[in-house]
């Protein structure tokens, strides 16, 4: 094994120069891409149709496509499912991932072509070893087992050609054999679409095995390794797997589970490394041990651009077509939105997700959150990223730990101040739920101006209310949306009351 562990080490290395390189000329390896790209799709009905063999640059790109949406290709990517090829892209696509989109929206269907299966997905799980073995050169990560915590979709069929389900299911599914070799729990358990009891199975399975690393959305994690736990008759996960020592992590912020996972993995040798993965791409990998900012992974086939979420533009939801800039333009700290094109036929796609650079040489980001999450009944702008620091800050001042949590305005008639009502559901209840809810108001206030300027004086926004839920509500809401596991969650920030008031309602139940 130790022979095995060397080399495999040296091998993943070598891809660090790759990534040394687009860290050093990050525009021009984009400008490239974005060549590519277009030539590759030169003679696709969509490449015809806006004139790609005469893109020449991005001034001719940005003039001849115009942004675009989930809406505005659903059309194409339907005639994709059908059967039909080189609409959007040359290759061959069969593969769909089954995006959760918004819990409570339709899913949306995300064509993954062979290119960005290969070149984005299977290339970000690639390098995330890679960058954690030149991290850690003392590592014997690949001796022991992968336990992927992934979605409970079995892939279906749309007609002989094409099949869908969670992108967790299409990457396993394909996964080369030196993954599939080291991955557990076996395939037949990973896409049960049974929940409950695919945990069961799961935990009692994976549990004889040596895990070394985890990977998986936090939430849906936490509940296997509880499950685990009570199985096994510990609250420390490392009497069971006592060579566990990296946890790989996205879909959600980890801030409300970080003590959650460092109470049952009470070790200073576990790693927690971050990356941003969506069902449209594999975006950004945290390369650094200490830090929880993400490198942007500039050479997955994917180009990136970026609308200031401060724009004329972006304010003004009548503008379908606000202006973009590219990496050359972006500033430090200042939230955009992503948009994208890849090597699987999404031109000038609107991600729906926000961003801010903490660093520009080499482009490093945190995710601020999604374009549609964000409470503004009362002008106070409230985004999530606000929202998860504030339920840290919070949580650190009481001693308590958040499990789960969804916030929505409350409207008051009259000339009464409206709130803003958290449903919380506490693994660890405060002490006192008052002093929680000052310390959530202090910190929203400190971190977001328009927010504090609403709440002067209770005049146009009174002080949250703080709703505890009973354990597991969360769980039994989603279960009632058939929204179990994988890359299903619960939003956290709604500008309307359906959501909450439909948690409510179950809660009282």
């Amino acid at each position: 094994m130790e022979i095995i562990n060397s080399v495999f080490s040296w091998l993943i290395k070598k891809r660090i120069h790759q990534i040394e390189l687009f860290k050093k000329y990050p525009i021009e390896v984009q400008n490239e891409l974005l060549q590519k790209l277009v030539y590759e799709a030169r003679n696709t009905e969509w490449g015809i149709k806006h004139d790609f063999k005469n893109i020449k640059n991005y001034t001719n790109y940005i003039d001849k496509v115009p942004l675009q949406n989930y809406e505005s290709l659903q059309a194409h990517i339907l005639r994709i499912k059908q059967g039909e090829q080189n609409v959007l892209w040359h290759s061959e696509i069969k593969w769909f991932a089954k995006s959760s989109g918004t819990t409570t929206g339709k899913s949306k269907f995300i064509p993954v072509s062979k290119e960005s299966l290969e070149d984005c997905h299977y290339k970000g799980g690639k390098d995330l070893l890679a960058i954690y073995h030149n991290n850690h050169p003392e590592t014997k990560l690949i001796v022991g087992k992968t336990l992927v915590v992934g979605g409970s979709s079995k892939l279906n069929s749309f007609s002989e050609t094409s099949y869908y389900g969670d992108l967790s299911a299409i990457i396993m599914k394909n996964f080369p054999f030196w993954v599939e070799q080291r991955r557990v729990p076996e395939m037949e358990i990973a896409l049960m679409e049974n929940w409950d009891e695919k945990i069961e199975k799961m935990a009692n399975s994976t549990s004889k095995e040596d895990v070394s690393n985890i990977s998986g959305v936090p939430s849906w994690t936490l509940l296997l390794l509880n499950r685990i736990l009570e199985i096994n008759k510990t609250d420390n996960l490392l009497d069971i797997w006592p060579n566990l020592e990296l946890y790989m992590h996205g879909g959600v912020s980890f801030s409300p589970y970080q003590k959650q996972f460092e109470a049952i993995i009470p070790s200073s040798k576990m790693n927690y490394y971050e990356n941003y993965n969506a069902s449209e791409g594999y975006f950004g990998i945290q390369d650094q041990q200490k830090s929880n900012e993400m490198l942007l992974m500039l050479d997955y086939g994917i180009f990136y651009e970026f609308i200031p979420i401060d724009s004329d533009g972006y304010r003004n939801t009548n503008e379908e077509q606000p202006t973009t800039v590219t990496l050359e333009n972006v500033e430090l700290n200042k939230t955009y939105e992503i948009v994208i094109s890849t090597n699987a036929g999404l031109w000038r796609y609107r991600l729906g997700d926000t961003i801010k650079f903490t660093n520009l040489n080499p482009f490093r980001i945190k995710i601020i959150g999604r374009t549609k999450q964000f409470i503004n009944a009362f002008g106070e702008e409230l985004m999530v990223n606000n929202a998860e620091n504030a339920i840290t800050e919070a949580c650190n001042k009481t001693q308590a730990v958040v499990k789960d949590y969804t916030v929505a305005p409350f409207f008051l008639e009259g000339n009464n101040a409206g709130r803003h009502q958290w449903l919380i559901e506490f693994e660890k209840t405060p002490n006192d739920v008052a002093f929680f809810g000052y310390f959530l108001d202090e910190a929203l206030k400190k971190l977001n101006s328009d927010y504090e300027a609403k709440r002067f004086n209770n005049m146009v926004l009174a002080e949250p209310e703080i709703l505890i839920l009973e354990k597991n509500t969360f769980y039994h809401w989603l279960k009632s949306k058939n929204k179990l596991g994988g890359q299903h969650k619960v939003p956290r920030l709604s500008n309307d009351r359906k959501l909450l008031e439909e948690i409510l309602n179950l809660a009282r139940d």
